[in-house]
């Protein structure tokens, strides 16, 4: 599937941008006719946690567009200079306002219609005060038969927690990989 020819203009001298095959390479790109600088446009990588307390699970309801007032794990675009786990430490902080311990990576979600890769960590709440961020209306604990899995924002989200639940009863958890279509 491809997607929508994101850049308009060289980033390096302004030009605008031509999309097509460079010499030596095997797919369309954004090639600067004026300074000849070649521009990848690579995947955004979402990062987040599965913050566990118990037996329950923290979602955080959504304050922000895409997908305003639906609930999701805490989650975001992984930023330049950090590594994933970093990241989704971040994010957590930023969308719940929860102390967390990082926990092993968990699931690796592929949405290649949306240019993204999803990271999930496991993670253990170190208590339960929460203080969201403006990114987020509620934050808030559910058990398992709690979730409201009508209002999930993301397949992703819906896809870590799915598998989650199953693991917690089976005691393992391997790390999960697919694709969301």
């Amino acid at each position: 599937m491809l997607l929508p020819r994101r850049i308009k203009h060289c980033r390096v001298c302004g030009a605008e941008v031509r999309y097509r095959i460079p010499e030596g390479d095997n797919r369309e790109r954004a090639v600067c006719p004026s300074c000849g600088e070649i521009h990848y446009e690579n995947p955004n990588n979402v990062v987040g946690t599965v913050p566990v307390w118990g037996e329950q699970v923290l979602l955080c309801r959504r304050n922000i567009e895409p997908r305003y007032g639906l609930w999701t794990l805490p989650a975001g675009f992984l930023e330049l200079g950090e590594s994933t786990a970093e990241g989704a430490l971040r994010e957590t902080v930023e969308e719940a306002g929860a102390r967390i311990e990082m926990g092993e990576l968990y699931t690796v979600l592929n949405v290649v219609r949306a240019g993204q890769l999803h990271l999930y960590y496991r993670a253990r709440m170190l208590d339960t005060s929460l203080d969201p961020g403006p990114e987020t209306i509620e934050a808030r604990l559910f058990t398992e038969a709690e979730i409201p899995w009508e209002e999930l924002a993301f397949r992703t989200v819906r896809r870590t927690l799915e598998h989650y639940f199953e693991d917690r009863r089976s005691g393992l958890f391997p790390v999960h990989a697919s694709d969301i279509s």
